[in-house]
């Protein structure tokens, strides 16, 4: 019975039609290009994101950076760092310390504001896919003193110095008065910083100083705000008198006479600067004094802090 089965079957496979084996036909593939990595890298730049570049002062936008738009990391950097250079410029401002008024009471001044440009260029460069923004590094100090710690502070002197003039020469005179005025009575609390130029400004015919002679290019010529480097000298000297930290100096480029050679302080705004900081653990106060042909330069302090 088995055996008369299977030819009945094949019959019935042959008559229809059917085959044991599948026959495939070929298939024909169309190959599409494909572009390497490389070169669609290059066209799209170092990455398509944008980067908002926010001022914290205020949370407003400042700039807002396409990353597309720089090929390579060298561009990059070379962008960032121009960018947080350009910032710094509009950003960075010296302390202007607090003052006394003539009834003794303290007049607040102002902050110092830095921008960390290496900590920009360094969240500028992250390439974090997460970073859509990015808060500028401003660092702000404010003046470190109050009321209270100003009460006696002029009663030890730390440093002093004197120097001498023509008081017959008008120009000249009347600079170092009006120089010495701006710096009388400042105050700066521990770490606290004293900027010339910040605190007496452009010794300029604009800001009401007179024409004397001052030294430009090692010679004597006419100039507005000649004299106002004999405050800054006899400010310096009695700075260092007093061993608070000099920040910043400059010497001429000739011999002054009424400091020793190498023990001047020259300034030329906004240039060249004469800097100090307070390094004492409690707040000092400068006082100037104006007699007849003679500039004194004073840094103070209350006693009990001294004694202490």
């Amino acid at each position: 019975m088995k055996k008369s089965t299977l030819p009945l079957l094949l019959g019935v496979f042959l008559m229809s039609g059917c085959s044991l084996i599948e026959k495939k036909e070929p298939v024909s593939v169309e190959l599409h290009h494909v572009a390497p990595v490389e070169s669609v890298e290059a066209k799209q730049g170092i990455g398509a994101r944008e980067v908002s570049i926010i001022d914290p002062r205020d949370n407003s936008v400042i700039e807002v950076l396409n990353m597309a738009d720089y090929q390579t990391e060298e561009e990059l950097q070379a962008k960032a760092t121009q960018l947080a250079s350009d910032l710094a410029a509009s950003i960075d401002r010296p302390m202007k310390p607090a003052k006394l008024s003539t009834t003794g009471e303290l007049q607040p001044g102002q902050s110092r504001m830095i921008l960390i440009e290496d900590e920009l260029v360094t969240r500028l460069l992250d390439d974090s896919i997460f970073t859509k923004q990015v808060i500028l590094p401003i660092e702000e100090t404010n003046p470190n003193v109050t009321q209270e710690q100003v009460e006696g502070i002029s009663e030890v002197a730390l440093g002093s110095f004197t120097t001498y003039f023509n008081a017959s020469v008008e120009g000249r005179t009347f600079n170092i008065k009006k120089s010495a005025d701006a710096i009388n009575d400042i105050v700066l609390g521990p770490g606290d910083q004293f900027s010339f130029n910040t605190v007496v400004g452009n010794a300029s015919k604009d800001n009401g100083y007179a024409l004397s002679t001052v030294i430009v290019n090692k010679e004597f010529v006419p100039g507005y705000g000649g004299g106002v480097c004999q405050t800054s000298s006899t400010l310096y000297n009695a700075v260092v008198k007093a061993g608070l930290e000099i920040v910043q100096i400059h010497h001429h480029s000739k011999p002054v006479g009424y400091v020793p050679l190498g023990h001047d302080a020259t300034v030329a705004y906004p240039y060249l600067d004469f800097k100090f900081a307070n390094n004492r653990p409690y707040p000092v106060v400068l006082k100037s004094y104006v007699k007849g042909g003679s500039l004194q330069v004073e840094v103070r302090s209350a006693a009990n802090y001294v004694s202490n």
